[in-house]
């Protein structure tokens, strides 16, 4: 008798889109109610001057990514970022879009800019700042998948390159891995080129 044979695992099905081609459903169910993409709503980058994390509250935060991602408005001219999909169900989210668009970023934080001569003002350059992947869904290749897709979603748009800024040890909060990792960002064709701090480099992809 044949013996037989153990069935063969599907891959997962995964799909990526820009987000003001879903609706925004799609995107709350990926940042949740608890925990802290339900509390940051990827605006830490996006504050405006002498503007405080803690004065502007969730649900306002809430309703500026929604804007700025253009969720449920395909003809909108700009999207802040990705929404990935596995067998057809929102896991996944990706803040990428040109780095100017990240003011905070800029104006306060050092990792993008430490011993690197870069025009803070050149829109060329697309950064990747946040992921976030739905409860329940992680170690599925989530980010991996959604760092993938944003190189090509900023190639597909002009850019000259690609950031990331990744973190270099896993032990830490979880809420810390939202930068992604530097296993991630390589796994996508990017390459280190600064070390700013001990904990984080930049990782950069000519397009």
């Amino acid at each position: 008798m044949p013996r037989p044979t153990r069935p063969v695992a599907a891959e997962p099905a995964f799909s990526v889109l820009p987000a003001n081609s879903v609706g925004w459903d799609d995107l709350q169910t990926v940042f949740g109610m608890r925990g802290g993409p339900s509390r940051c709503w990827c605006q830490r980058y996006k504050l405006a001057p002498r503007e405080s994390f803690g004065a502007v509250p969730a649900e306002d935060r809430a309703e500026r990514l929604r804007e700025q991602s253009g969720c449920g408005q395909p003809r909108a001219r700009a999207t802040s970022g990705l929404v990935a999909y596995l067998d057809g169900e929102p896991v996944g989210w990706c803040a990428v879009e040109p780095r100017t668009a990240y003011t905070g970023l800029a104006r306060v934080h050092r990792v993008p800019w430490e011993g690197r001569d870069e025009d803070k003002a050149d829109g060329r350059v697309w950064a990747v700042t946040c992921f976030v992947t739905r409860a329940g869904s992680r170690r599925r290749g989530v980010t991996r998948v959604l760092a993938a897709a944003a190189v090509e979603h900023a190639r597909s748009r002009g850019a000259r390159a690609l950031e990331g800024y990744p973190i270099t040890t896993t032990e830490v909060m979880l809420e810390e891995l939202h930068v992604g990792t530097v296993g991630t960002f390589a796994a996508a064709g990017l390459q280190v080129v600064s070390r700013p701090t001990t904990r984080r480099v930049v990782m950069r992809i000519d397009l």
